[in-house]
């Protein structure tokens, strides 16, 4: 098992992505924290997996990431590895956005990645041996979409100050690195599949924007979180990986119009 008996806080876990991270984590032998806004949602996950405890914890609270550090460690003795997942997105024309919209945004998708960072490094630094922190970015960290100003700002300075804090305590033993996930099987998938003409259209126009024709599994990040939180990627640090399926690597969809060939000549 790659993380057998570490540690690791998941947040945003109650469902969707981070619920498929836990799941990954724990099935590779870590002892995981379910930490979620939705308490409700922490425990009923927790209760799927074996030797995990669920924690209610709002990320936009300080005394809250307080309290869920000193609540791991008062439970499991230590904290091994972060995977620092909750997020709120984002669509809003940019001429509407409204300063407390970026506030919203921000104090989640990146002020509470940093400050929860922080507060978890602080930890590993006294137990001295070490850790890693993996920040869930998204492909908007590399493109964007029209309306996502703050969600794109946030997910573009996460990937930046992991960059930061990976250079600053490599000498401690503690990786920070990021994962950019593409589309996701999660409720924003749904969500998109209602507001189409069709599902039958909305998966058609997908397929033709993702080169591996399909949108990626919960578990599939999860993967390779939780590769990055064992000590098989001991050399990886500061680095954004890229976790769906070809999406940014293409310029634009092949269909309708696919070229012939173009020899250059």
């Amino acid at each position: 098992m790659l993380l057998q008996d570490k540690v690791v806080i998941v947040t945003g876990a109650g469902g969707g992505l981070g619920a498929g991270i836990a799941r990954v984590c724990a099935r590779e032998g870590a002892k995981v924290v379910v930490a979620d806004v939705r308490g409700d949602a922490a425990h009923a996950v927790a209760a799927e997996l074996s030797g995990a405890k669920g924690l209610s914890c709002d990320l936009r609270d300080d005394a809250a990431l307080d309290g869920l550090v000193s609540d791991t460690v008062a439970e499991f003795g230590r904290i091994d590895g972060l995977v620092n997942n909750a997020g709120a997105n984002f669509a809003k024309p940019f001429l509407e956005t409204t300063e407390a919209d970026w506030d919203w945004v921000i104090s989640l998708d990146l002020r509470a990645v940093f400050f929860l960072a922080q507060k978890v490094s602080r930890q590993m630094l006294q137990q001295g041996d070490g850790g890693s922190i993996v920040n869930i970015s998204s492909v908007h960290s590399q493109s964007c979409l029209p309306g996502a100003g703050p969600y794109d700002a946030a997910k573009w300075g996460v990937v930046g100050m992991g960059k930061s804090m990976a250079v600053e305590l490599a000498p401690q033993g503690i990786r920070f690195n990021a994962i950019s996930p593409g589309l996701l099987n999660t409720q924003i998938w749904q969500d998109l599949q209602s507001a189409a003409p069709s599902p039958e259209a909305c998966l058609d126009y997908w397929k033709q924007n993702i080169p591996i024709g399909r949108v990626i599994e919960p578990e599939e990040v999860g993967e390779l979180a939780a590769f990055l939180l064992c000590d098989r990627s001991a050399s990886i640090t500061g680095a954004n990986m890229f976790a769906d399926g070809g999406m940014t690597s293409q310029l634009v969809s092949k269909e309708p119009f696919a070229s012939k060939t173009i020899e250059g000549r």
